[in-house]
């Protein structure tokens, strides 16, 4: 049987519009900064892809700044600013903020201070959706662009995060979205590339791909692509549940991203399972892929009130619009089936 991909998450599948607009960048020679035909033509593949990132996001051009991805961006738009957040967000805003905001069981933040604080619109891990504060200094929007409604503008966001391979552009090219009249100090000095704020050659061809993808992932949106792979997830989530009374669905009574299923599996280890549907011909995740493969207990389930024990025991499984219901059925067969030898090896 073929494998079965089940970690969008992580890293979405190479869309067909970012292949193509990215092998007509291959062919394109100059350098975006030079001044003859060549570089102009290379500098117009470069505009025409912040137009589609910008409206795909809701945004002005002028808003949009090409990182090598979110992380490189958020070490852009945070360093030195001190901001508040929550313990549930990607390690690459808590890297320049301060963790402290509480978190309920249902996985929403309390935001005392919009202007002084980070906060993500969509989970990674599990999925759940914040209601985002007006004048928030910034999201991180990584994961709900593309997969639910987002636009910049009626966010209330003063900045924003953006990553192309998690909606079907290439790996390394990114994205920080500004109000229009705030700036960041460049943190990567040199040729002034990107109106001063991040100086360097241009990653034409992945930004060519990236501004594909953000125009295919706007057409999807509205087509209903995420309305099917959400009843997906919900076919995906009654099977396992038909069989197994045990297992915890985190932020099922909560708004998420239509694509994910982070569940609790009492007594069998995240990396246990992720090994299991490995073998059987599935790849899962057991949390955050941005851990340089070090799997251990999530703490974003810690922060939410689950115990180290239970935290070490979840898995996510995240969809796309290539899945089928065939994809999940047989997920969830496979899965119940190593659940239940589990079980009985332990017993």
């Amino acid at each position: 049987m073929p494998r079965v991909y089940l970690d969008h998450n992580a890293t979405a599948p190479l869309g067909a519009a970012a292949r193509g607009a990215m092998l007509a960048a291959m062919e394109v020679v100059g350098n975006p900064s030079s001044v003859h035909s060549e570089g102009r033509r290379a500098k117009g593949l470069i505009e025409t892809a912040r137009r589609q990132v910008a409206e795909a996001l809701g945004a002005g051009e002028a808003d949009i700044v090409f990182t090598s991805g979110a992380t490189e961006a958020a070490g852009l738009a945070l360093a030195g600013r001190g901001l508040a957040s929550a313990a549930i967000e990607h390690d690459c805003v808590g890297a320049w903020s301060e963790g402290a905001l509480p978190v309920d069981a249902a996985g929403r933040v309390t935001v005392a201070d919009p202007a002084a604080t980070a906060l993500q619109a969509a989970n990674s891990e599990t999925g759940i959706l914040q209601d985002l504060p007006a004048g928030l200094a910034l999201t991180d929007a990584v994961q709900a662009f593309g997969k639910v409604p987002f636009s910049f503008a009626w966010s209330g966001a003063q900045m924003a995060l953006v990553s192309g391979h998690k909606l079907g552009g290439p790996k390394g090219v990114g994205a920080l979205v500004l109000q229009r009249g705030l700036d960041v100090a460049a943190q990567i000095r040199g040729g002034g590339q990107e109106m001063g704020r991040r100086s360097g050659t241009e990653n034409l061809i992945g930004i060519a791909g990236f501004g594909a993808a953000a125009e295919q992932a706007a057409r999807d949106l509205a087509d209903g692509t995420w309305e099917r792979v959400a009843e997906l997830r919900n076919i995906l989530e009654k099977a396992i549940e038909a069989r197994e009374k045990e297992i915890i669905l985190v932020g099922k009574s909560t708004s998420r991203l239509p694509n994910t299923l982070c569940m609790i599996a009492p007594g069998w280890k995240g990396e246990t399972q992720v090994m299991a549907m490995d073998l059987a011909g599935f790849a899962i995740s057991a949390g955050s892929a941005c851990s340089s493969g070090k799997v251990k207990s999530s703490r974003v389930l810690r922060a939410m009130g689950y115990g180290e024990q239970e935290a070490a025991c979840a898995i996510r499984v995240s969809l796309g619009p290539s899945n089928t219901e065939d994809d999940v059925l047989r997920f969830a067969e496979a899965w119940c089936r190593a659940y239940e030898k589990h079980r009985a090896r332990a017993a």
